[in-house]
């Protein structure tokens, strides 16, 4: 079988059994296929490769310069495939199984300042019509929530409670969970659901059909509603209109904005992992530098001995 039937295989089993998304799938076949590429030409597949064969590959792309978060990636999606091929009986050994990545240090989010969110804001706000509307409940929405721009793009309609103080966000693995709205998004919800209908397509039932479905429908996307890049799109002209950078903006710098303003005013980090939907508080603890920073202004300015 070969290496692209295997990769097929794989990529069912993980959208059928682990509830894998497109974004998912789509990561693990470019990492694969690259790896794939890089043994055939050592005359090597999935089926044959040895772990040395592995070794080489990871050497090849430390020459070529590749970060240590993408080779660590890919030697990741290579050890699931061989996991698979182990467990359907398609091979005998996993090669890869001792084997580790380089290591990486985990990078700080970038952050923006609360007085760059109220530029982006303030721009927003001059924005006209349908799409200073939807713009502006997009930013509400996620700077309130905290979502992931997946999260965001794909609201339902009627993910929005009848009350719209809270949203219904389906997370990763098709994990559900409630975010509360602040006053501002739930004003500017109710704002763009009077104009929504402006941005539904015309003239097509079937494609009518689909983006009905959508909280942020769209009129050109095939998916029905706003894809990732028109608003990552949307974003940066936005960030343009304040005068900030746009290469330092984007959906999800505005993600770690939430969860770094929260931490920085007051939030505990076992609240702020719920409403980012991460699964394991690990993840989340990448933030606490902020609460560090937040003790560490204490002790400054309210303990007596530092005011010796």
């Amino acid at each position: 079988m070969s290496d692209t039937q295997l990769i097929d295989l794989f990529l069912d089993m993980m959208a059928a059994e682990r509830g894998a998304s497109k974004n998912t799938l789509d990561a693990y076949r470019r990492d694969l296929e690259d790896m794939s590429m890089r043994l055939s030409s050592r005359g090597r597949s999935f089926m044959s490769a040895s772990t040395g064969d592995i070794e080489a590959c990871l050497a090849e792309m430390a020459r070529e310069g590749l970060s240590a978060s993408t080779t660590a990636r890919r030697l990741s999606a290579t050890r699931r495939l061989f996991r698979f091929l182990l467990a359907e009986g398609r091979r005998a050994d996993d090669p890869a199984r001792s084997m580790s990545g380089p290591k990486r240090g985990r990078p700080l989010p970038k952050v923006m300042s609360e007085a760059d969110v109220d530029a982006l804001f303030a721009a927003a706000e001059a924005l006209e019509g349908v799409r200073g509307a939807r713009a502006r409940a997009l930013l509400e929405i996620l700077y309130a929530g905290g979502l992931r721009v997946t999260e965001l793009v794909t609201l339902s309609l009627n993910a929005v409670t009848r009350a719209q103080s809270t949203l219904h966000v389906t997370g990763k693995g098709g994990k559900e969970r409630l975010v509360p709205l602040t006053p501002p998004a739930m004003e500017a919800i109710r704002d763009w659901l009077t104009v929504r209908e402006n941005s539904l397509p015309k003239g097509n039932p079937s494609a009518m059909t689909r983006a009905q479905r959508f909280l942020f429908p769209s009129s050109s996307a095939a998916e029905g509603h706003l894809t990732r890049e028109q608003f990552a799109r949307i974003l940066k002209d936005i960030a343009a209109a304040a005068g900030l950078d746009p290469k330092k903006i984007s959906p999800h710098v505005l993600r770690h904005a939430f969860a770094t303003h929260l931490l920085a005013n007051g939030a505990d980090l076992r609240s702020v992992q719920t409403l980012l939907g991460h699964a394991d508080i690990s993840t989340t603890q990448i933030y606490t530098h902020v609460l560090e920073e937040r003790l560490k202004t204490l002790v400054e300015t309210a303990h007596p001995l530092a005011k010796r």
